[in-house]
């Protein structure tokens, strides 16, 4: 055996002696350690894990990984699943890899990879599952999911609440709690979220249930491939054999009669059997254009659960989580502006973020209200409508806490002045009226005091940073 090639059998861990092979490049003794040898580094790097991410993932993700071999760097290691090695490369990897350098001496990288399985004999007289185009449950579920898409990565409001729910009662319960579950939601709005979440929800809580994830897309290519291969008979058995089956966007197989066909008697077949069947799609089974009604009609049965858009306060908890996750250091002030310049959907919110961390990370450029907007000029083009000064006061009495009243009245209260200042200035500044006429309209006031207002407001801006901030803030609110 090359000493640049170490290489462990698949039931073993290595000895302590891979600490001196990773210098002097020499065989190793491959004889296994004994259990709990503590002088084991492959146990002191499981060990540390354990106490770094506690019991319940450590024995579910580190626990079952073998070393394969450390070569030029590269720590392989080993685990029987695609969902255990998709999880471990996601989360795991960076820590595992500062820990086993430590123990092993130079690992520059961490590799997971899932242990070769002995192929079941197969008939001559039948294209493999593989060259049909139909793979197992397992490797549906694995080779399809986010490992990102989590309950717990899931901020719930208003618009979604009813959808968490029904999908969280789904993804908890033993038995068939709705059949079918049917959420639909417009682009970005978090139902593909959901689908994944149900998914690694039912895979922890009972790895023994056979769950397939897929878009409506594959389930369609899959169809084709068994029908062009005539192998139609495993696509049935392995989709009518699931105990959870979940397809996403089903609304891609509206005019595919032959897919509809096959997709109406496979959702019967299971339904009938009492298995869950999870579907999504952009629009209710009632609005489903190209789909032929007794599937519309199916569609319907069971739990039919909508996802509303964002509204502010929802799109703003989903920037202050998405920030926290990722140990963003974005001002609030840029996240409120956010929130309320972007309303489309949850997809490009989250990367108008991205975009904003990358660039401050690489240029090294202060996050600000003024620095955002630069950046995203082409998500946040301001319209080209009139403000109104109405518009102004009721945004400014918004922002500040006040009534809109206390525009009007002769209030001198600081906590009052100021906002109305601040509107007599947005006033000037965004809209074509003369001074006099913004007094006439804040409370009859005489266009010397609007002047002394702005002229205050302005001095503000260039010495007040939070002056600065809330003004800049309110200017894009009104443009937006």
């Amino acid at each position: 055996m090359s000493g640049r090639d170490h290489t462990y059998p698949s039931d073993s861990t290595p000895t302590a002696a891979l600490d001196q092979a990773s210098t002097d490049h020499q065989d190793i003794d491959r004889t296994p350690p004994a259990t709990g040898d503590a002088e084991d580094p492959w146990t002191r790097v499981t060990s540390r894990m354990r106490q770094d991410i506690g019991e319940a993932a450590w024995r579910n993700w580190i626990k079952p990984l073998r070393v394969s071999r450390l070569e030029d760097g590269t720590l392989t290691l080993e685990t029987n699943s695609t969902l255990a090695r998709e999880r471990v490369t996601s989360q795991y990897a960076d820590r595992l890899r500062v820990i086993s350098a430590a123990e092993f001496g130079e690992v520059k990288k961490v590799e997971v990879r899932v242990a070769a399985q002995s192929a079941p004999r197969m008939s001559q007289q039948r294209p493999s599952q593989e060259k049909s185009g139909v793979k197992s449950g397992a490797e549906a579920l694995g080779a399809g999911l986010d490992p990102r898409y989590t309950f717990a990565n899931f901020v719930v409001g208003k618009p979604n609440e009813l959808a968490f729910a029904v999908a969280r009662r789904t993804a908890e319960s033993a038995t068939v709690a709705f059949n079918p579950l049917f959420l639909y939601g417009g682009v970005g709005l978090g139902k593909t979220h959901l689908m994944h979440a149900i998914a690694w929800h039912i895979r922890e809580q009972d790895p023994s249930r056979n769950v397939v994830y897929l878009s409506a897309e594959k389930f369609m290519y899959r169809f084709v491939q068994a029908l062009r291969f005539r192998d139609t008979m495993s696509f049935k058995e392995q989709f009518r054999s699931v105990d959870v089956l979940m397809i996403d966007d089903v609304q891609f197989i509206s005019g595919k009669d032959s897919t509809q066909e096959e997709f109406f008697h496979t959702f019967n077949a299971l339904v009938e059997d009492g298995r869950q069947v999870i579907i999504s799609a952009d629009k209710s089974p009632t609005d489903l254009e190209g789909m032929e009604e007794r599937l519309r009609s199916r569609l319907g049965w069971g739990m039919v659960a909508d996802i509303h858009p964002a509204d502010y306060e929802l799109r703003l908890g989903i920037l202050q989580s998405k920030a926290e996750r990722a140990r963003i250091a974005v001002p609030d002030k840029v996240l409120e502006f956010l929130a309320h310049r972007i309303s489309s959907n949850v997809r490009e919110l989250e990367g108008a973020l991205t975009r904003i961390a990358a660039h401050a990370s690489l240029v090294g450029r202060e996050v600000t209200i003024d620095s955002a907007a630069e950046l995203l000029s082409d998500l946040l083009r301001a319209s080209s409508r009139q403000i109104s000064i109405d518009e102004i006061q009721k945004q400014v009495a918004a922002h500040y806490d006040v009534r809109v009243a206390e525009m009007f009245s002769a209030r001198r209260a600081r906590n009052i002045a100021r906002p109305r200042q601040v509107a007599m200035y947005l006033a000037k500044t965004l809209t074509s009226l003369s001074y006099p006429e913004i007094g006439r309209r804040f409370g009859g006031r005489d266009h010397t005091t609007v002047m002394h207002a702005v002229r205050s407001i302005e001095g503000l801006i260039n010495t007040d940073d939070s002056i600065n901030e809330d003004v800049q803030l309110l200017r894009s609110l009104l443009s937006s």
